[in-house]
Order: C-alpha cells, then structure tokens, then sequence
C-alpha cells in the first residue's frame, strides 16, 4: 500500500492516508483530483533508512526510503531536503542533516537503563522503576 501525506499551506502535514497500491508514485494525480497537496510517505522508512517490515532490519532495497522518515500529523514537509521532520522536542536539539531527525546535544547512555531528557539540566535523567 502507498501512503500519502497532506499538507497544509505551511507544509505542515494534516493528515496521512491509504491508496491503492497503483496510486504509488503519483502525487499529482492525487492533488489534481482531490485540489490538496499530497506527498508519498513510507511507512518503513526512519531517519532516511528503509526498513524490512517482516523483520525491521535495514531493506536490502534502499531505493524504497522515501523523505527520510514517515510523515506523521503536525511533521513539516521541507521541499528543500525532500523530507518529512518530526516537531523539534526540546529547544535545545539540533536538526541531523543526515537523518532529518533531531539529536540531543549529549548522547543518551547506551546501556540497559530507560532515559529521559531533561532540558532544564541538559542530561539524559533516569526512569526508575
């Protein structure tokens, strides 16, 4: 199945549907029935890798990555990048240019603990329990 992204006049997605797997690749044909901006979205793509949905490791296929990550209400569409970007968390994350995702300015642990970020101290703080 395609999935399709629409957007607002500010590149803001509103909305993301279903269409038939004929409709994949035609976006304008979409836009010109509907009167709507419309840009494909793959639900298997994150940070500009797709995903094998069967087993969730990297696609041999990585021509089926699509805008570096799959649109979801309130992500921004940048024309630019080609690419949907999730709402920035926190003030202080930065945009990776590569993933078109947004890192913390430190590196959550990479241990078997859960984190959160705590933006008023700028460390990863963690869960208990």
């Amino acid at each position: 199945m395609a999935h399709f992204a629409k957007l607002d006049s500010n590149n803001i997605v509103t909305f993301v549907t279903v269409g038939r797997q004929e409709d994949d690749g035609k976006e304008q044909e979409l836009c010109d029935r509907t009167g709507d901006t419309y840009r494909q979205t793959s639900y298997n793509t994150r940070g500009g890798i797709h995903y094998d949905p069967e087993t969730n490791e990297p696609s041999a296929d990585q021509s089926k990555a699509l805008r570096k990550n799959y649109a979801g209400i309130g992500h921004t569409y940048d024309e630019t990048r080609d690419a949907f970007i999730p709402p920035k968390p926190f003030p202080s994350w930065v945009l990776n240019e590569t993933t078109c995702l947004w890192d913390a300015p430190v590196a959550m642990p990479d241990d078997e603990n859960r984190y959160q970020w705590n933006e008023e101290t700028q460390t990863w703080d963690k869960i208990n329990g």
